[in-house]
């Protein structure tokens, strides 16, 4: 009995810097696979750097307790910050240190601390920690991390209150039981899309058109583009419906309606015929029955909450084409946000 020999070989020669391989580029393969082992080394030496520090502020922080003294805790950070710095380079030094404290004092929990530094760096971290609120602070920390937003994204979307506007979206829930609190907004802000005042409808659908990249960003992610204009021949009469969406969190097609001035009753009953003939006709076996987002500059709150558009599946929502000032522009939605949390409660009121 012969043995035999594999008839698989390399046949490798070496062309200046290059290496030539004949049966497939073995030099590639490996750069990939040393590129991706540095790569997960990198992401786990920034994890370890924040579980280092978070423990570093706690420990700080639990000594400063327990000697329950104001001005010891001052000098304490000083004296630890010279020993630290000498010993362990410029990433102890005196103001880092104290982002240190402040770090392990809002987050307390260390499981959520090793949870998140699994996809956020400290720079991630010390954009959240100007964030008073903990419901928003944990907001943008989970978004930040499921979503894998950079620090330049975290920064703008904190900037752009979106945490603020999800909560007045949530106020309308899309349907009863779906699980949408930060799919939506209210309001859009569609300032990127440089509008003339005296734009159409159609001009607004044709600029999102031209600039759709940034158009899905403000919607959020998980939304895909599908058509525009989608047609519906009902009895012989054709209807088109501007955007369809497809959103992969929700599962469900998206029918978006775009409107210019103040939301009319009318709109519902419109959004209503879409959405039963997408459920008819282009849901899948595995989706969702589909939502209705309505799009206007100005919303009417009282019609919007008489009408239960959200027992047919439909979100309304204003779209602004340009931001105020920062202040004007974050007394808007602090106005939003109290309306949106007096209606909750209203809501609430009648039906216990």
């Amino acid at each position: 009995m012969t043995n035999k020999k594999s008839t698989k070989k390399y046949d490798l020669t070496v062309s200046g810097n290059k290496i030539v391989q004949s049966e497939e580029n073995l030099f590639e393969e490996l750069s990939e696979l040393i590129s991706n082992s540095r790569e997960r080394a990198l992401v786990f030496a920034y994890s370890e750097m924040n579980l280092v520090f978070w423990q570093v502020g706690k420990r700080i922080n639990d000594h400063i307790l327990e000697n329950k003294r104001a001005d010891y805790g001052k000098q304490i950070v000083v004296t630890l910050s010279r020993q630290l710095v000498e010993k362990h380079g410029r990433n102890y030094e005196e103001k880092n240190l104290r982002r240190m404290l402040q770090f392990a004092d809002i987050f307390g929990s260390y499981e959520i601390v090793v949870t998140l530094s699994r996809q956020l760096s400290w720079s991630h971290f010390l954009a959240l920690l100007p964030i008073k609120k903990k419901e928003a602070l944990m907001f943008y920390a989970e978004k930040a991390a499921s979503e894998i937003w950079g620090v330049r994204d975290l920064r703008k979307n904190i900037s752009k209150k979106v945490y603020e506007r999800t909560l007045v979206a949530g106020v309308q829930p899309v349907v009863d039981n779906l699980k949408s609190v930060g799919e939506f907004k209210d309001p859009y802000f569609l300032d990127f899309l440089k509008m003339r005042p005296d734009f159409l409808e159609k001009d607004l659908e044709s600029a999102i058109l031209s600039d759709l990249e940034k158009f899905i960003m403000e919607l959020g992610k998980g939304f895909a583009f599908i058509e525009r204009q989608k047609r519906m021949i009902i009895d012989g009469e054709d209807f088109y419906l501007d955007l369809l969406f497809y959103n992969r969190n929700l599962r469900r097609l998206v029918a978006i309606e775009l409107k210019i001035g103040k939301f009319q009753a009318k709109y519902k009953g419109q959004m209503e015929l879409y959405l039963k003939w997408l459920n008819k006709y282009e849901r899948k076996e595995d989706e969702a029955s589909p939502v209705g987002l309505i799009l206007c500059t100005e919303t009417s709150r009282e019609q919007i909450e008489l009408l239960e558009m959200h027992k047919d599946g439909i979100l309304v929502a204003e779209y602004w084409t340009e931001l105020p000032p920062k202040k004007i522009l974050e007394e808007k939605i602090k106005a939003a946000v109290e309306d949106a949390k007096e209606r909750i409660e209203r809501s609430r009121l009648l039906n216990v």
